[in-house]
C-alpha cells in the first residue's frame, strides 16, 4: 500500500541555520513510524512541517501520493493530518466535552435561535472516548482535573474522531510516570489499530519499540538511522539512540585509572605496612 504521508529528503534552514537536511520517512495506515532524537536533533521542526506550521526548503512532501507544501495548520486538518502537542492546547476549566470540540462546536437552531448542541456534544464525547476504551465518570469534569496520561489520551480520541488520518503525537510520555505513560501508549495502539498512520515523536526508545513498526533516528538535523522494527533490535535501538560509537569513547574516556588497592585509608604494601 502507497504510504499516507511521505518525506523525501526533506531540509529546513533558518538563515545560515541547518535545522533539518536530507531527513526521509514513510507513514502508513496501520503502523506507527517513531521519530527519535536528543534535544536539538530537529524533532520539532519535522512535526512543523508535518503539521503545516513550517514550510520544507528542500524535498518533497507528499500526502496519499501528491506532492504538498501546506500553508497552514487547517490545510494540514483539512488533509486528515492532526498533531498533538505536548501542551495539548487544552482549556483547563472548561468540562471535558466543551474541550473535545473546541473550535469545532456543533449548533442547533437558526438565526437568533441558533445555539450551541450541548445533548449531542456530551453524548459524542462520552461514546468516542469509550470507543477508544476510555471509561470517564463524568465527561463534565473540568478537563484540568484528569491526570496528563488522561488528557493525553482525550486528544488522541478528539484526533480521530474528526477523521485523522495521519496522528502526530509530541512526547507524549514525556512528563508522566511508567503507567501513565503504559496508558497513553494503549491508547496509541488503538489509534493504529482503528486504520491511522501514526508518526510518534519520542526521545525514550524502550516506549518506542514497545509500540513502533518504524523507526527514524535524528541527531543534528540529519537523519542516523532508518530501521523497521524487523531489522533492529531493542539494545542496538538504544545503542544507536544514545549516540553509539560516541558513547563507546566517552565510556571508555571515563573509566577510573586503576590505582593501588587500598585497604583502611593506606595504600597495600606501602612502607607503613
Amino acid at each position: 500500500m502507497s504510504p499516507l504521508a511521505k518525506l523525501t529528503d526533506v531540509s529546513k534552514f533558518y538563515g545560515n541555520i541547518r535545522a533539518l537536511e536530507g531527513v526521509s520517512l514513510e507513514v502508513h495506515a496501520g503502523e506507527i513510524t517513531c521519530v527519535l532524537g536528543d534535544n536539538g536533533a530537529g524533532k520539532s521542526t519535522l512535526i512543523k512541517i508535518i503539521a503545516g506550521l513550517h514550510q520544507h526548503d528542500a524535498g518533497t512532501f507528499e500526502i496519499e501520493g501528491e506532492e504538498a507544501k501546506l500553508s497552514s495548520p487547517r490545510e494540514a486538518l483539512n488533509r486528515g493530518i492532526a498533531t498533538v502537542y505536548q501542551d495539548l492546547a487544552v482549556v483547563p476549566l472548561m468540562p471535558v466535552w466543551r474541550n473535545f470540540f473546541l473550535g469545532s462546536e456543533p449548533t442547533k437552531g437558526a438565526g437568533p435561535f441558533k445555539r450551541l448542541d450541548v445533548q449531542k456534544m456530551r453524548e459524542t464525547t462520552r461514546a468516542e472516548l469509550l470507543r477508544m476504551g476510555i471509561d470517564l465518570r463524568d465527561v463534565d469534569q473540568p478537563i484540568g482535573t484528569l491526570s496528563g496520561g488522561e488528557r493525553q489520551c482525550v486528544a488522541i480520541a478528539r484526533a480521530v474522531y474528526f477523521g485523522a488520518k495521519v496522528l502526530v503525537l509530541d512526547e507524549p510520555t514525556a512528563a508522566l510516570g511508567v503507567k501513565q505513560s503504559g496508558v497513553v501508549l494503549k491508547y496509541v495502539a488503538a489509534a493504529r489499530d482503528a486504520g491511522l498512520g501514526v508518526v510518534l515523536i519520542t526521545h525514550n526508545p524502550h516506549h518506542a519499540y514497545l509500540v513502533g513498526d518504524r523507526f527514524v533516528l535524528l541527531k543534528r538535523g540529519s537523519m542516523a538511522g532508518s530501521h523497521t522494527k524487523s531489522q533492529i533490535a531493542l539494545d542496538e535501538l538504544t545503542r544507536q539512540m544514545a549516540g553509539g560509537s560516541e558513547l563507546d569513547q566517552l565510556s571508555h574516556e571515563l573509566e577510573r585509572a586503576p590505582g593501588p588497592d587500598v585497604i583502611g585509608g593506606k595504600p597495600v604494601g606501602s612502607a607503613e605496612d
